[in-house]
């Protein structure tokens, strides 16, 4: 068979295309805003719909003839989360984070060039953020995002901001590549990342990178509102965070996962800047 490794089966990527564009949707989307979206058949994508709607991923509410994402979906995106080993080594240092910081801790990792949100954990009585396990988080407006952007080589940055684009979300966001660059170049200089009200107005993130075999594989975020988090609490925050971050990254290194169970109390001091190894060129 010539160019085995190559063939595709066009229905099941059309079939995809519709549930992941579902999945995005905050409200669900209609069959016509669909062929709209993906400029795909009327007539095949309703066969689509339907296919998806009879095996449990999508349902559509009778009312409005919108399409959302079954529960189904997210017990598979539960079973794959359950497969990231960092997830199951951090959560204690993330829950630990959670607890003495009294702020929403959140987790990501760089998967396929986008920022996948992998766990969040906000303890109780604290202000609700609108964010959820398997988000997809910008690259240049958030912290995570940013403490990422900064170790990567600079070829791997320019593909990923040329493919993702420096998205407009408020007065806050940076659009320019080369301010950008500046920018993560603090964050390289002083250990840690700021979203300074660049994704939302009123809150405000810290993120610091975590690194496994030398390179860059995710972050980690304090989110908080701008009372919350302000400069009066942030080198203490950045503290808390960058010490969790290290210790997380020694954590992947380990191959005891026991050893995640074994949480010693933050060590307060001032925040220092992370020591990865060399950055690539």
């Amino acid at each position: 068979m010539e160019n085995s490794s190559k063939a595709t089966a066009p229905a099941l990527e059309r079939g995809l295309a519709v549930l992941e564009a579902i999945a995005r949707s905050r409200g669900g989307l209609t069959l016509s805003q669909l062929t709209r979206y993906l400029d795909l058949p009327k007539s095949s994508t309703f066969c689509l719909l339907r296919t998806l709607e009879q095996c449990g991923y999508l349902f559509r509410d009778i009312d409005t003839g919108k399409y959302s994402v079954s529960l189904r979906v997210c017990h598979l995106a539960n079973l794959a989360l359950s497969g990231i080993g960092i997830r199951e080594k951090a959560r204690p240092y993330l829950r630990r984070l959670s607890e003495e910081s009294r702020l929403t801790v959140h987790m990501g990792i760089l998967e396929n060039g986008s920022c996948l949100l992998i766990e969040k954990m906000t303890p109780a009585g604290v202000y609700p953020i609108a964010t959820w396990v398997g988000k997809h988080l910008s690259l240049h407006c958030t912290a995570i995002g940013k403490a990422i952007c900064a170790y990567l080589p600079d070829e791997a940055l320019n593909g990923l901001l040329r493919e993702q684009g420096l998205m407009r979300h408020n007065e806050n966001t940076i659009c320019s590549i080369k301010r950008l660059k500046l920018d993560l170049a603090n964050v390289r200089q002083r250990g840690y990342a700021m979203d300074d009200e660049e994704e939302e107005i009123s809150i405000r993130c810290i993120g610091a990178a975590l690194f496994e075999d030398g390179k860059v594989v995710g972050g980690l975020s304090l989110v908080g509102t701008t009372n919350e988090i302000h400069g009066g609490t942030i080198d203490h925050l950045a503290s808390m965070l960058v010490h969790t971050a290290r210790q997380i990254s020694e954590l992947v290194r380990l191959p005891d996962p026991k050893n995640a169970e074994i949480v010693a109390p933050l060590r307060m001091r001032a925040p220092a800047a992370m020591v990865p190894p060399a950055r690539p060129a």
